[in-house]
Parts: structure tokens; sequence; C-alpha cells
């Protein structure tokens, strides 16, 4: 596919797939698990459309900063924050270059997104940077399959994967990405994605706090 071709779908389809994808159920099942949980003045890296939204909890966060690089992600998450009952903020950067002050956030929350920020390592290290001494990330994120049958076929289908789903990276470990950027993992809960997304391999979810 030339060139051109391959910037109109990243900018005007691959948006609306990710978010009409990352909708489904088994999605959200884990959002209203997890994001509640958030506190504080939080920093959501990869906010995407804002599809967490729903589930931040109004007596418990007090301000929000949302945080992509895909402008139009930004837009489809900007209409839903007008009704909130505390005020949003959306940024357009990078996981790997946070405009934000060390020390800025309670919480960090990060769903979905360690599988296509083209660099990991370097987001972690801007979430500890950012991150209080007493804050936590909280993450929802799916990863490497259990089986070695499951890896390998999702190995196979990595790229092409990734050509169609924004970036997305199907054989990524997050929680030893998680894990060797220094933090300590509690509250986890693992599971499996139905049939029609067993290629997501598995499903993880918990808190990480400083070490």
């Amino acid at each position: 596919m030339c060139q051109t071709c391959l910037s109109w779908y990243a900018r005007c389809v691959a948006p609306y797939l990710v978010h009409f994808g990352c909708s489904a159920r088994a999605f959200a099942r884990m959002r209203e698990r997890v994001i509640p949980l958030a506190q504080g003045t939080v920093v959501e890296v990869g906010f995407g459309s804002g599809l967490n939204l729903p589930y931040y909890d109004p007596a418990r966060v007090t301000r929000l900063v949302g945080i992509d690089p895909d402008g139009t992600m930004l837009g489809l998450a900007a209409a839903k924050t007008h009704a909130l009952p505390f005020p949003v903020e959306c940024l357009r950067a990078g996981g790997e270059s946070l405009p934000l002050a060390d020390g800025f956030a309670d919480t960090v929350v990060v769903t979905y997104a360690f599988c296509t920020i083209p660099d990991p390592q370097a987001a972690l290290a801007e979430i500890r940077r950012v991150l209080k001494p007493a804050g936590r990330l909280i993450f929802i994120e799916h990863g490497q399959a259990a089986g070695p049958r499951r890896r390998r076929w999702q190995h196979r289908l990595n790229g092409l994967w990734g050509s169609i789903a924004g970036g997305c990276n199907l054989n990524r470990d997050p929680l030893a990405l998680i894990r060797a950027a220094g933090f300590r993992l509690v509250d986890r809960q693992h599971g499996r994605f139905p049939l029609p997304l067993w290629h997501l391999g598995n499903h993880h979810a918990g808190v990480g706090y400083l070490r």
C-alpha cells in the first residue's frame, strides 16, 4: 500500500476501528473493575477515544489529564468530557515524553496502550517520573498468550495485526515490562479473551506501586 494510503488509513480509519474494537464487552468488564480505583490527580496515558471516562469515580477523582498522540482519537474523547463533574484536559503527546512536571500525579492509568506505544520502557520511565512517591499505576493490558501454540500464532499475526489496529503488538509481555520499570504489582487480575479475540492472548489488570 502506498504511503499516502497508509497515512489516510491511520488518520481516518484506524482510530474508529480501534474505538469500536475496544468498546467490546470483554474490555468494558475489566474497565468496570479497575478504573474506579483511580483517585486524586489522574493522568491517563493512551487516553484514546475516552472509553474509560464512564468508569471514573467522581467522588475520588479531582482532575484528569488525558494524553494521546492521535489527534483523531482525542477529538472523539473531547465530546465526552464536558458533562463530567471534574475537570478534564486533553494533551496531544506520546507516552515517551509526558508534558507534565515531576511528581504531578496521584494515579497514572494505562489501558490497552503498552501494546501500541513504540517504546514502552521509555513510557514507563516517564510514568515513574510524573507519579508522586506514594502514587500508583493502574493498568489493563493484553499480551502474550499462555500456551506456546497461541504464542506462535501471535508472532505470525503480529505485523499484519499492527498495520490494521493502529500499531498494536500482540506479543508483548506487559507484566514483565511493568516489573522491569520498578513497580511492585498488587491486586492483579487475569483472564483470557473470548474466542473471537483469542489472538489478543492473556488479559491482565492490576495496580503497581513504586518500589
